[in-house]
């Protein structure tokens, strides 16, 4: 029996011994297959660290770029609003100044240069929503050049109502028998408006002006003139 068992231990140690030493020949086989690929596999690994860096610095510049041309686009924006406002404003003054312009250019024209003294230049009317009529009356003068004119404006509009002549005078135009008369003062030309009533039934046809100031008194007749646009009163 003890020889049996030497027998046994001895066979169990070659055994375990030839083991070992497959395990060792498989480990040396594999080591000398791979050893030789292992630089290349180094040298790739740094390379694609190398392009990763590379590839995150250029998308953090195109990033940056990207923001920067979104603020770039955000200022045009607002600033193409600000000049499309500040073109918006110029052309409003561009046409009050031509209106002005066309004014002056009826006022002081050839007609005007025949003028001579105070003189209504033109009274216009317009109808407004509420009944009554706005009107507006242009005052000149081209002589005695720098002076001031200065005084008080009325008139009156006569016409035909129930088939006869009519007259509405000052006091009756404004329903106010203490209605005051309109004051001007002027060097050159002033624009006076106001808004009157005229009654039922009543065709007007010729207005009668009346100016009177310390160093003129003018009357004057004009035909009536009515504006086709409706006032917003």
């Amino acid at each position: 029996m003890p020889h049996r068992r030497g027998r046994r231990t001895m066979l169990l140690s070659a055994l375990v011994a030839g083991w070992l030493g497959s395990l060792l020949l498989v480990w040396a086989a594999t080591s000398l297959h791979a050893a030789p690929q292992l630089p290349g596999l180094k040298s790739a690994a740094a390379t694609a660290q190398t392009e990763l860096a590379a590839a995150r610095a250029s998308l953090q510049q195109l990033s940056q770029r990207a923001a920067t041309l979104e603020r770039s686009d955000q200022i045009s924006r607002v600033a193409n609003r600000e000049l499309q406002d500040e073109l918006s404003q110029r052309e409003e003054e561009i046409s009050g100044l031509r209106a002005n312009l066309a004014f002056y250019e009826r006022v002081a024209g050839p007609a005007a240069k025949q003028r001579k003294g105070l003189n209504v230049h033109s009274l216009e009317f317009k109808p407004e929503r509420a009944g009554t009529w706005r009107y507006q009356a242009v005052l000149t003068q081209n002589l005695a050049q720098g002076a001031i004119s200065s005084g008080k404006l009325r008139f009156a509009i006569e016409g035909v109502r129930d088939g006869k002549l009519a007259t509405v005078g000052w006091t009756d135009l404004h329903q106010s028998s203490s209605a005051p008369p309109q004051d001007y003062a002027f060097r050159y030309f002033q624009q006076l408006e106001g808004s009157v009533m005229l009654p039922p039934g009543f065709t007007p046809q010729r207005v009668r002006v009346a100016l009177r100031g310390g160093s003129a008194n003018v009357d004057q007749a004009l035909a009536w003139t009515q504006s086709s646009q409706i006032g917003d009163t």
